[in-house]
């Protein structure tokens, strides 16, 4: 999550609160209904074809992945612009995304938060525009953990029964569902209908600032104020509203969910959250046990096993219950929000319950501090990480003609204990659209970083919704701005609407270059989440071809992935302008694990071309031309 007008990640004091990793604290009673904790799950018995193919993961906006209408008035309201619904996501839409490799559907905004959407008339209050971003919302301020955004249902009553709908629909075409968790904050206005005995700050001591058990921070003796907003973002953007008038009951007022302390915060601030309290005290030393350093690596087993007899916060104990309850729902796994900015010791305690009642669960988590990579991963027991900060702003930088493709060798080299675990993505809901002016101002430019991003590790990969046929956020939608599609707004998605194609998803009405480009994806990522070589070991040729006699530089990025006799040598031009010839040289290293000792028969699996190595004098070497943005993804013949 990056929540302001300018999407920058604010951490204000919160890191401060969160970085150790000890301390001691009494167990608060285990208060979530039983029904929430031991209803039966149900049959998770699906898999893919190959049981080592790495996690492909496509994230759907579910507010604008089902959306038809193309109004896009800014500011609109639902009725204007329109909404995606549960039932929009048919069966034709999920078998296009299985047949593109996918086999991960990170479903994003599934839980209810705050919209000024007004439900009243199904009993659910209405939020305060003065406290949410947008007309739809953030789905990141959630208001309701046991139950889902109405907007989503075709019949908001039974909006929880559409939605298990969807994660049946989506595990029969053989795909697994992922939801977001947000563990750091919730709705200023957090009030759960469907188990309000669940609700965080129901018992908590509002005299103190700080509590061990409180679920929340307070600023005893001072109400909530609405930060300044600039005209620009006036909610509803000046629409008169019975609730807008700068003001928001709430007395003592909550710290913000960056970790702001002023009972005024910044319009900078994540004003529309309030932070969660894990027992970190205000001056950062930690309330809990600490975990020791022995459960590093350990199984989920042993971390249950070590907290079992621990007192813990209330925070994590709900927490615990609340992924309980979407595992009983079929979810398969989380995506954590914001998930350095909570303690280590919490993700050993929460991860390890989830994954002794689901081995299979994937965990993936955005943490943007690497220094701390290894500590989420091997003791917060996260299957996979964010490679934001390093490989996706090197890639990032590349794509825009800066930066050289050595640094991505240099990248893989640091991280390669834990490559298999930093997921690897182009696209996310927080991230500029690649064919937006700000970032490359053409989609054709995210080609060669999709096969990079996608093969040169055997990491996870995920691609947000609409990149595969280049839609590039142009829209203005209000509290959401351009180069990133909105997640505050209701609107439609151009060009993903025409993949869409009035919900036949077929592409229907995508021009000759949309349908180009989702074919060329589709092609790359079922390379990536079929073939053998995609999770097997890794060698640079990067440094052995700049040496040699040909036009390789700095623009291109050459390199082999291999498991058994299965072989990859993939080469890729970031040279938006100008066609290449190569010679792409192995080093004799690697002609010795391969036993290499006549020249190469290799195909290019994205055209079929065959191409022949030439081998002189102990020096294999392969000659490739390159169109601008043109890849090669070389399987060696058997």
């Amino acid at each position: 999550m990056k929540s302001n007008l300018l999407h920058t990640l604010t951490r204000v004091s919160a890191l401060a609160l969160t970085l150790p990793l000890m301390l001691s604290c009494q167990q608060p009673p285990d208060r979530a209904p039983e029904q929430l904790l031991d209803a039966p799950a149900q049959d998770f018995t699906m898999h893919t074809n190959n049981a080592n193919a790495k996690p492909v993961i496509y994230q759907v906006f579910t507010r604008l992945f089902g959306n038809k209408n193309t109004t896009n008035t800014p500011w609109g309201t639902l009725e204007e612009n329109g909404v995606g619904k549960f039932s929009d996501i048919n069966d034709d839409a999920l078998i296009a995304l299985k047949q593109m490799g996918i086999s991960h559907v990170w479903y994003t905004g599934i839980v209810h938060h705050a919209s000024v959407t007004d439900y009243s008339e199904y009993g659910i209050p209405v939020d305060d525009p003065d406290v949410v971003k947008g007309r739809a919302g953030s789905p990141y301020a959630v208001r309701d953990y046991y139950n889902v955004n109405p907007d989503l249902a075709d019949d908001p009553t039974q909006r929880l029964a559409e939605f298990e709908a969807l994660i049946a629909r989506t595990h029969a075409q053989g795909l697994k569902v992922i939801i977001d968790i947000v563990p750091n904050h919730v709705a200023r206005k957090y009030a759960p209908l469907t188990y309000p005995e669940t609700s965080f700050g129901l018992h908590d001591n509002t005299n103190v600032e700080y509590q061990k058990n409180n679920n929340f921070y307070y600023v005893p003796g001072q109400g909530f104020e609405v930060p300044d907003i600039p005209e620009s973002l006036t909610p509803l953007g000046g629409e008169s509203h019975p609730l807008a008038d700068g003001k928001f009951d709430e007395s003592p007022a909550k710290w913000t969910g960056n970790g702001a302390r002023a009972a005024k915060p910044d319009v900078n601030d994540w004003y529309e959250t309030v932070k969660i309290n894990y027992g970190v005290r205000p001056d950062g030393t930690y309330d809990f046990p600490a975990l020791p350093e022995a459960m590093r690596g350990l199984p989920a087993t042993e971390h249950v096993a070590f907290w079992k007899d621990k007192s813990v916060p209330d925070s994590w104990v709900k927490f615990k219950d609340i992924t309980q309850y979407w595992l009983n729902k079929g979810v398969d796994g989380f995506r954590y929000d914001m998930a350095e900015m909570v303690p280590v010791a919490f993700w050993s305690y929460l991860n390890s319950h989830i994954k002794v009642r689901r081995p299979d669960a994937f965990l993936l988590a955005e943490v943007y501090q690497p220094h701390i990579y290894r500590d989420y991963l091997q003791l917060g027991l996260m299957d996979s990480l964010y490679d934001k900060v390093d490989f996706y702003d090197t890639l990032k930088r590349i794509m825009q003609g800066n930066g050289a493709t050595s640094e991505l060798v240099a990248i893989q080299q640091q991280y390669q204990d834990i490559a298999p675990q930093l997921l690897h993505f182009l696209e996310n809901h927080d991230e500029q659209r690649i064919a937006s002016p700000d970032f490359a101002g053409d989609a054709e430019k995210g080609k060669p970083a999709l096969v990079v991003s996608a093969l040169m590790s055997s990491s996870p990969m995920m691609v947000y919704f609409g990149q595969e046929v280049g839609e590039d956020g142009s829209e203005d939608m209000g509290f959401g701005k351009p180069t990133r599609t909105t997640i505050f707004d209701y609107a439609g998605v151009p060009a993903h609407q025409r993949w869409m194609n009035e919900g036949k998803f077929d592409g229907g009405q995508l021009s000759d270059s949309e349908k180009a480009l989702r074919h060329y994806y589709e092609t790359v990522l079922k390379i990536t989440a079929t073939h053998p070589a995609a999770t097997g070991s890794y060698a640079s040729l990067h440094q052995a071809s700049l040496t040699g006699d040909s036009d390789y530089s700095e623009k291109q990025l050459a390199f082999a992935r291999w498991q058994g006799d299965d072989k990859l040598i993939v080469v890729s031009n970031f040279d938006a302008n100008n066609a290449v010839d190569l010679n792409v040289l192995l080093p004799t290293s690697l002609q010795g694990s391969w036993s290499i000792d006549s020249p190469l028969v290799l195909t290019d699996l994205l055209t079929g071309q065959t191409l022949i190595s030439t081998l002189t004098q102990q020096q294999l070497s392969i000659v490739v031309a390159l169109p601008p943005l043109g890849s090669v993804i070389l399987s060696v013949a058997k």
